[in-house]
Order: structure tokens, then C-alpha cells, then sequence
């Protein structure tokens, strides 16, 4: 009878978030989880490439015991030319025993080609990978390169685990109808670069005919921290065991020479073990945890100012982040698209209309404590080039956002969070004929609570969305667009402080990941139960 209802529970909460059960002649999942499981998997969709000859070639081979970087020198590929259809990046990883998640980097002549970070492990081990499209780094990529790559981890008695992994870097020739992409001329990074708290700082020096520049930051508040869980700080004033002065909000902000150039909503990243339940994570990730995607800034009104042969002063900043306090790491890459038939472009910034930043946090104490908070934050920046193909004029309008709702009880005994954060940008760029318009609407959706109850159980119910609306408009008619919509829902349990065969837990897991574009659709939907794959779904 035990069994039974045991049985039917976890039935119940699967259907709660929408798992189907599996066919009759697939095997029942366990009652709970075991010592192994299923590897980590993604629901995202592999690189697309093309159907022409390809070369490999390994850029690190390693295992991290510690804070060791590893470090090597990367030679590009013979046999598939040097101007690639697309460079994938694959990472394959494995680690056995006990570990916590770590973060970690790879970089290739100094530029971030990935941020990363690991599952936490069973006893018997699980290996996974992590493939992206690196082929905007492609002009990195011509000539041989210095390689670091550093996952941050501590091997000792306790805590076994030893990280294994293998990257490796894959180039498919455009030959034929297949053309080579368009990417970048140049890939930069900053110059006597150095960070202090939750700012990076360096000396950026652009080619003197850049016409278009683009800086990315992979920001991501980690550390173990109360930054890895920043969307729960609280003010000073509330009972809390994470406390800043302006609440949860968190904003991405670059600045040139002292001026603030770019803002940005940061993604609320969930590490796999992220909200004190690593039993949520370990088959499905949450999105984003195993490919950190940069946060982009569109630096083009500044080009005119850049483009003077002199070292300009390029700053990331997290604010909201108290002074003085780690957590973050935000380094940059610069990407930069220079005119071709112009040893000169010159030009200036013509217009910066900023409204001033909205915060606020309202604490109410009670029985369950409470506190309301909301951002808000404008930017509209203009400048114009002189270019081999007449006066370009490029304005970059961004307003980010956020609302969130925070309640939790005395002993933090429950502990649940609402948030929604957007993220709108508007790249307009006139010159000759009909002015180009691209836009960018980004939602990130939060909703969770975790429980102990008087047995020391801890419960998990946890919701997390990313989505995505982008589009590309001239003189009315669409070029481009794409809808993205990645969405993750758990609910697992477990009993707290007791040895990890005591554990009893039970959890159930759905990603549903889709994307549409021009002609493409992509659709698929993983389930779990007690850290099996019940459910591999596509549609489409």
C-alpha cells in the first residue's frame, strides 16, 4: 500500500507540471532517487551546419583538481581554408563521486568564447556537453592563439569529484553555394584590464574605420554568495539573510570615457545547485546554466569618438551590487565591423537622453514578510558616421525593467519569489534609402518557493521562463525575426542533513524549449521523475 501511494504522488506531481506518463512498456520510474541517473541534457537545438568538408581541432584536453588554469596554444585547422560557413564549439565533461556546481571559462587569444558551469555529480558519475555556435570569434580563430580555461574546483575527502573535460573546436569550409559567414572583422578585448567589486574596467583602441561596434558581457553573479541569488536581496531594514541597501534589482550598465553607453537586464541564472535543491537539476539544467549567453551592447554611436587612434576607457558595472561586494564577473569581448573601402571614418555622438533610474523596495513585516520592488531604467543614445558609403546615423534605444515580489517567514522556513524582468531595445540605422529598424523585446520569469517543513524536508516548487521576440523591419517590410520561449518547471524534496542514502528524495522536472525563425521551427520537451528521462518529445 506504501508503495502504492508513493506511486500515485509522484503521478500527481507530474501531471501537476504537465508530464505525461510514459508508454505501458516503458519501465515505471523509481519511488525515489538512487545513486546514478540520467546524464544532463538540454532541450535547446544543436548548432545547424552545413554538408561540406569539416576539420577538428582540440583546444583542451584537462582535469581540474583546483584553481589551476589550464593553458595551451591553439593552431587553426589545415584543409578547410581559413573564411568558415560556422565554427561549433563542443565541450564534453564528466565528473564522479561528490561535487559542487562550479563555474567555469574558456579563452582563446584572450577572448570568452564560453562561460560555463558543471552538474553536481552521483556517486557513479554522469557526463554531458555543451555545444555553441563560436563562429562570430571566427577572425580569433585565423591564427594561433594562447588558450586558457579555467573550472574553479576543490578535490579533498569530502568532496571527490574531479572534473574531466574535453573542447574542441569544429570548421565547416564554404565552398560551393556555401558561403562564408558574416562575421566580424576584428574581435577585440580590453587593454590593462581590472576589476574591483562588481565593476571590470580596461582601454579599449578600435581600428580607425570601424563602422559598427558591439560589446559583449558575460555577466553572471556566482561566487556561492548572496549574489548568485541576487533577485532575493532584501533592504536593510527586513530580516533577511541577504540584505542590500536598494533590494533585488541588478542592472548591466557599459560606459565610455565616464558616459554611460549601454544598460541591460541580466539573466537570473539558477546554477545546479541553485535554490538549496540540487535534486531539481541534475538531469535538467536550468536555462542558460550550461552556455552563458553574453549580454550585447550596441556601442555604434560611440564609433565616431572611438575611431580617433587613442585608447578610450571602457567600464562594466553592475549596480544594485553593494560597494565593495564580489559576486560578479562581467569581461568583455568587442566586436567590431570596419569599412572596407575607408582608412578613416570619422563622426560623433549626437544625442544621450537618459531617464533617471527608478528603485524601489517596500518591506512590510507580518507573519510571512513581504517586500514589493520594481526598476526602471531608459537610455536613448544617437550618433553618425561618415562612411565610403555616406552618413550613416545609428540610434540604440533600451529600457529595461523589473517587478518582483518576495515573501518569506521567520527562520526563512519558507522562502517564495515572483519576478518578471524585460529587457526592449530599438537599433535604428538611416542612410541611403529606407532606415533599418531592429528590435528586441526579452522576458525572464521567475516564480518559486521552498518549504522545510517540521521533519526537515525541504520542498522546491520552482517555474523559470526566457523568452525572446526579435525582428528586423525596412520600409514596412520583415527581414528577419525569431520567437524564442525556453521554459523549466521542478518540484523536488528531500530530507535535510542526513547522510545522502537517508535522503529520500523525490522530484520531477520538465523543459520545454522552442524557436521559431524564417522557415524553421524547432520544438522539443524533456521529462523527468526521480532523476529518469521519461519524456523526449519533439514537435513541430
Amino acid at each position: 500500500m506504501r508503495r502504492l501511494l508513493i506511486a500515485l504522488s509522484t503521478l500527481a506531481l507530474g501531471l501537476a507540471l504537465g508530464i505525461h506518463p510514459a508508454a505501458a512498456a516503458t519501465p515505471p520510474p523509481p519511488t525515489e532517487f538512487g545513486t546514478s541517473w540520467h546524464d544532463p541534457v538540454t532541450a535547446g537545438p544543436p548548432v545547424s551546419v552545413p554538408h561540406t568538408t569539416s576539420c577538428q581541432v582540440t583546444v583542451a584536453q584537462t582535469e581540474f583538481r583546483d584553481y589551476t588554469p589550464y593553458r595551451a596554444t591553439y593552431t587553426p585547422p589545415k584543409g578547410c581554408g581559413d573564411h568558415w560557413n560556422k565554427v561549433v564549439l563542443r565541450l564534453d565533461g564528466s565528473v564522479a563521486g561528490r561535487q559542487y556546481d562550479r563555474l567555469g571559462y574558456l579563452h582563446i587569444g584572450g577572448v570568452e568564447v564560453l562561460r560555463t558551469s558543471t552538474p553536481e555529480p552521483s556517486p557513479k558519475g554522469v557526463a554531458w556537453h555543451v555545444e555553441k555556435d563560436v563562429t562570430r570569434y571566427a577572425p580569433t580563430l585565423r591564427s594561433a592563439q594562447p588558450v586558457e580555461m579555467l573550472i574553479g574546483n576543490v578535490v579533498d575527502a569530502t568532496y571527490t569529484g574531479v572534473i574531466k573535460v574535453k573542447a574542441t573546436l569544429t570548421f565547416y569550409a564554404a565552398e560551393g553555394r556555401t558561403r562564408p559567414a558574416h562575421t566580424p572583422d576584428r574581435v577585440l578585448t580590453l587593454g590593462s584590464a581590472h576589476s574591483e567589486g562588481a565593476s571590470y574596467e580596461g582601454t579599449l583602441s578600435t581600428p580607425r574605420n570601424s563602422e559598427r561596434i558591439l560589446a559583449e558581457v558575460y555577466a553572471t553573479g556566482s561566487g556561492g554568495g548572496c549574489e548568485e541569488f541576487w533577485y532575493l536581496a532584501v533592504p536593510e531594514n527586513a530580516p533577511y539573510s541577504c540584505k542590500s541597501q536598494d533590494g533585488p534589482h541588478r542592472e548591466v550598465r557599459v560606459s565610455v570615457d565616464g558616459r554611460l553607453a549601454g544598460i541591460a537586464a541580466p539573466y537570473p541564472t539558477v546554477w545546479t545547485g541553485g535554490w538549496s535543491n540540487p535534486f531539481l537539476w541534475y538531469v535538467v539544467p536550468g536555462p542558460r546554466a550550461f552556455d552563458v549567453k553574453p549580454v550585447e551592447f550596441d556601442l555604434t554611436p560611440f564609433a565616431g569618438q572611438l575611431n580617433d587612434g587613442k585608447p578610450h576607457r571602457i567600464s562594466v558595472s553592475v549596480a544594485g551590487v553593494p560597494k565593495g561586494q564580489s559576486g560578479w564577473d562581467t569581461p568583455v569581448n568587442v566586436l567590431v565591423w570596419q569599412d572596407a573601402k575607408a582608412a578613416v571614418v570619422t563622426g560623433a555622438l549626437t544625442g544621450h537622453q537618459e531617464t533617471a533610474p527608478r528603485d524601489t523596495a517596500d518591506y512590510r513585516a507580518g507573519p510571512r514578510h513581504r517586500v514589493t520592488a520594481g526598476a526602471e531604467h531608459a537610455l536613448t543614445v544617437s550618433g553618425y558616421l561618415k562612411t565610403s558609403h555616406g552618413r550613416v546615423t545609428t540610434t540604440v534605444g533600451r529600457r529595461v525593467s523589473d517587478t518582483s515580489l518576495h515573501r518569506w517567514k521567520d527562520g526563512e522556513t519558507t522562502d517564495g519569489l515572483r519576478a518578471r524582468w524585460t529587457d526592449d531595445q530599438t537599433v535604428t540605422v538611416a542612410g541611403r534609402g529606407p532606415a533599418t529598424v531592429s528590435t528586441a523585446h526579452r522576458e525572464y520569469r521567475m516564480e518559486g518557493v521552498t518549504t522545510v517543513d517540521p521533519d526537515n524536508r525541504l520542498r522546491t516548487v520552482l517555474t523559470m521562463g526566457d523568452q525572446a521576440d526579435l525582428r528586423t523591419m525596412r520600409a514596412g517590410k520583415r527581414l528577419d525575426w525569431s520567437r524564442l520561449d525556453d521554459t523549466y518547471a521542478g518540484n523536488a524534496s528531500y530530507m535535510q542533513n542526513v547522510p545522502r542514502e537517508q535522503r529520500h528524495a523525490r522530484g520531477v522536472s520538465q523543459e520545454r524549449y522552442r524557436l521559431l525563425g524564417p522557415g524553421a521551427c524547432y520544438d522539443r520537451t524533456l521529462a523527468t521523475v526521480q532523476g529518469q528521462l521519461t519524456e523526449d518529445r519533439r514537435g513541430c
